[in-house]
Formats: structure tokens, C-alpha cells, sequence
């Protein structure tokens, strides 16, 4: 029992009695990054719940059960308690993002699947991508894709995305908009543009979602081989 958080391979063991401190400096080192705070995040335990919370002033943090099935997104200031068995948590400082698995024995809930059955009722129908959408978002998420183990990536530049897909800038923008403002109007928080909101900001929070929720998976990355097509010009 008890929970016990991975990051890069390395298991560390939360305590009931004092704070574990995720971050530039605390209990568990990430990396020494400029971009992320001294003190990130912090595990503790309460009112007989283990609790994750943002105690930083900048970065926000994505949180997901292991199945994808739940997600949050953790502004600054705000917690959360940790009732999942498996938990994964993104978190991008700068140009690099980083991942976290907490492994909860305490919880009390567990998830269960969702009948797909067609009942005749009233749902919330799924996300649809056209397919230049979605290569835009595995082009920008390939490297947390291809992770094989590892829990530090870094999420391409626009240019850089564009490169690999043989796409101009102007048509890459226009199509991360589309994307972006499709998921804005689904509640996905994060996306818009304007004061404050940096593009590299905007793209980690779309491939932070987009791989927590499953919206992209590893088998998406055989669109990145095929040929760049002027033809293809859905959005």
C-alpha cells in the first residue's frame, strides 16, 4: 500500500507525514531547467486521500488516469486528489516535456470500461480529425510517441513539424488553428491564442492532451511515412 511515484526509470516512495516535492530542486530532481519551477508539484496525503497539487506560479500540469478515460488540467494554485491505481502526469518547462507515473495501492475507486453499446440515447459524440489534423498532432507529438521508456522529451518547434511533414508554414499554422480551435470548442483548456498564451505553450498543451486522452496513439505514426500530397487539403 502506499503511493509511489516513476520518473526516468527511478521508483520514490510519497510519505504520509511530509510533502514530496517534484521540480528543479526537491525530493525528486527533474531536471535543471530554467523554464521549471524549484518547487512544481507536491504529493500529500489528507482526509485520507493522497493529493497532487501545483504549487508553482507558471507551468500547468496534465493529469490522466493510465487509460485516458480522465483527465485534468492543473493550473497553478490548484490540487486534485489522486484516485486512480495509475496516474500519468505531463508537464512541459520551455521546450521540453516530462513525464510522471504515480502508482496508487490506497485508492478506492477503480475504472471500469463504457459499453459503446448504441442505445438510443443522447451521447457526447467522440473528437473526429481529418487526416492532415491528425498528422499535424502526431508530427508534434512523435517524440513522446517514440519515448520507448523514457520520460524526458522534447516537443518539435513549428518549423521543425512542418519539416517533417513537407507542409509550408502557412498551410502548418492554419491547420494548428483549426485543430486548436476545434478542441477549444470541446472545453479542452489551453489552446486559444492571445496575451500571455506563447505558441510553444499552445503546442504542448495540444500533444499533452491529445497522447493523455489517446486522441493520437504509437499506431498513428505510420502517417508521418506516408507522401506529402497538395491534394490533401482537408482541415
Amino acid at each position: 500500500m502506499g503511493l509511489d511515484v516513476e520518473f526516468c526509470g527511478e521508483w520514490h516512495r510519497a510519505s504520509r507525514e511530509q510533502d514530496l516535492i517534484i521540480g528543479r530542486e526537491g525530493d525528486i530532481r527533474i531536471d535543471d531547467n530554467p523554464y521549471l519551477h524549484r518547487r512544481f508539484l507536491a504529493i500529500s496525503w489528507a482526509h485520507e486521500l493522497w493529493w497532487l497539487a501545483n504549487v508553482g506560479s507558471q507551468v500547468c500540469a496534465t493529469v490522466a488516469d493510465s487509460a485516458g478515460l480522465v483527465q485534468a488540467w492543473l493550473a497553478p494554485g490548484a490540487s486534485l486528489p489522486i484516485v486512480f491505481g495509475r496516474t500519468c502526469v505531463l508537464f512541459t518547462a520551455g521546450p521540453t516535456t516530462y513525464e510522471l507515473n504515480l502508482q496508487n495501492g490506497d485508492t478506492p475507486f477503480v475504472v471500469t470500461e463504457i459499453s459503446t453499446t448504441d442505445a438510443g440515447e443522447t451521447t457526447i459524440a467522440p473528437i473526429t480529425l481529418t487526416e492532415s489534423q491528425r498528422m499535424l498532432i502526431v508530427a508534434l507529438a512523435e517524440p513522446l510517441l517514440r519515448r520507448d521508456g523514457t520520460s524526458v522529451t522534447e516537443i518539435p518547434s513549428s518549423r521543425a513539424a512542418a519539416q517533417r511533414l513537407g507542409w509550408e508554414m502557412t498551410r502548418f499554422h492554419r491547420k494548428l488553428d483549426n485543430v486548436c480551435d476545434k478542441l477549444d470548442k470541446r472545453g479542452i483548456k489551453g489552446l486559444r491564442g492571445g496575451a500571455g498564451q506563447l505558441a510553444v505553450n499552445r503546442r504542448a498543451r495540444l500533444v499533452e492532451h491529445a497522447v493523455t486522452s489517446r486522441l493520437v496513439t504509437e499506431s498513428d505514426l505510420r502517417l508521418l511515412d506516408r507522401p506529402s500530397s497538395s491534394s490533401m487539403v482537408g482541415v
